[in-house]
């Protein structure tokens, strides 16, 4: 049996009653999670600074299954992927799938009346998750340059076909308002600072060639001005001993 419209579970009846604790299980009202169907709520370029945020909003209180937030994901993100690609754009799911629906399952088809009869407001079983949505709420935010802004608007438009509630897009300049970046982000730009600040093996090549280059120009920049000095040195030298001879012939002999 395939899925259930999502009308079915769009209505906001009661408070969310499916408390589920993973290390202190005796609290848990749900005994088991079922796995959530969004794969990723950060993608795009996350080092890059954009300059404008695109919210996708609320605008009615309701109740979207996992697989419909899913959906919407990679549909917006493949739309920004070809117009804009990997480096264009930033995008961010702002909300999760806590809520998990149950189902007092009954049996079908003939036959089977005996058993469709089951236990009024039964607890029932759980068959998936769903956001719960207030209005005003932000769904998805993307970043994106000046240029960009009416890309990324067609792109946050695909989602009011695959939702069932009323959406509206709000465009601005705040762009921290959508929180932290994702912790892989802040791993990147540090491995990039540390791979800026220690030089390669090229790089310390050419470094020992230019201090190679370097001191044989020295060397030979010294080379004619040591000879000069070499070759003085024994010329004053010997002038000096001219001098002193002549001082001591120029002295009178003394008397024994």
């Amino acid at each position: 049996m395939g899925l259930r419209p999502g009308h079915c579970y769009s209505h906001l009846r009661d408070r969310a009653y499916t408390r589920f604790s993973g290390k202190v299980h005796r609290k848990s009202y749900v005994g088991a999670a079922p796995a959530v169907k969004t794969r990723q709520f950060n993608m795009g370029d996350g080092l890059k600074v954009f300059s404008h945020v695109l919210d996708l909003v609320t605008e009615e209180r309701g109740q979207v299954r996992d697989n419909a937030l899913e959906s919407v994901r990679m549909a917006i993100n493949r739309f920004l992927n070809n117009k804009l690609g990997k480096d264009g754009y930033f995008m961010k799911i702002r909300v999760y799938p806590y809520h998990i629906l149950r189902e007092n399952k009954q049996a079908q088809g003939a036959g089977a009346d005996r058993v469709s009869q089951g236990m009024s407001h039964a607890f029932g079983r759980n068959i998936g998750r769903a956001i719960r949505l207030h209005k005003g709420q932000e769904i998805i935010s993307i970043l994106v340059d000046e240029q960009n802004i009416e890309t990324a608007k067609v792109a946050l438009s695909r989602a009011n076909a695959k939702m069932g509630i009323k959406l509206s897009v709000k465009v601005g300049t705040d762009v921290a308002s959508i929180g932290t970046k994702p912790k892989k982000t802040k791993e990147l730009k540090e491995e990039e600072e540390k791979k800026e600040e220690i030089p390669t093996e090229a790089e310390k090549k050419e470094a020992g060639k230019a201090e190679e280059k370097g001191a044989a120009k020295g060397a030979a920049a010294k080379g004619p001005a040591a000879k000069a000095q070499a070759g003085k040195a024994p010329a004053g030298k010997g002038q000096a001993g001219k001098a002193e001879a002549k001082k001591e012939e120029a002295k009178p002999a003394k008397k024994k």
